[in-house]
């Protein structure tokens, strides 16, 4: 297989079972961060990840981590500080801040260039895209962003400059969405801390299944307004 390289002029993808198994996942390059084109890649379960200064790759890795809103895993220790949070939680009151932080909060350089945060503020301000912000006191301390695709979430990053900020805002998130019917939290790829969090990986081809079966499912009303989590 080989990389296919897309065009400025047509948002067609390739399946992603012709992704190629070394680098994982790695499907396509090319094309351009528009909204058309970003809506039309999630809801194939594509994603684009690159870095400064490459062009835009789009990927499809094999297994692909998820979470279970139900299946959260919440520890002792973090259900007895949950318990006294300090924190305050919300939703869409500071999305351009949640995406700068987990531009900045990332020691090993980061992805979220400033095309990439034009790209995501214009799906925030067409109503795919959200964020969940954790406060202490007055100051945003932790947060994460993604895009809703129906009773889908998929998560993009989450930033944290308290402890336990970022397992706050999933915590919250994963309560809220289960209120509203949502059934699945897209984590792209498993690291230690959201399969400490509860996540596990699935093979591409039940994400996909995931996709077709619930990207066209509406949750229920009110999930997505600005409001108040915790």
């Amino acid at each position: 297989m080989r990389l296919v390289q897309l065009s400025r002029e047509s948002l067609h993808f390739p399946p992603p079972e012709m992704a190629l198994r070394e680098p994982n996942g790695l499907l396509a390059m090319g094309g351009d961060l528009s909204p058309a084109r970003l809506l039309s890649a999630y809801q194939r379960g594509i994603f684009p990840w690159f870095s400064p200064g490459d062009p835009i790759l789009w990927w499809s890795p094999d297994p692909r981590a998820v979470l279970l809103p139900e299946s959260f895993h919440l520890s002792r220790s973090m259900a007895r500080f949950h318990r006294r949070s300090p924190f305050r939680v919300t939703m869409n009151q500071a999305f351009f801040e949640v995406v700068e932080g987990c531009a900045a909060g990332r020691q090993e350089g980061t992805w979220i260039t400033f095309e990439v945060k034009r790209a995501w503020q214009r799906l925030y301000e067409l109503g795919h895209a959200h964020s969940i912000e954790v406060w202490r006191d007055q100051q945003l301390v932790g947060g994460m962003y993604g895009l809703a695709l129906g009773q889908i979430f998929c998560g993009e990053s989450m930033f944290s400059r308290c402890e336990n900020a970022s397992k706050t805002a999933l915590l919250v998130f994963c309560q809220h969405f289960i209120k509203h019917q949502g059934r699945l939290v897209d984590c792209q790829v498993l690291n230690p801390h959201t399969a400490s969090l509860g996540a596990r990986e699935i093979p591409r081809a039940d994400y996909l299944q995931y996709v077709q079966s619930l990207a066209w499912q509406p949750v229920s009303a009110g999930c997505w307004r600005t409001q108040t989590l915790f």
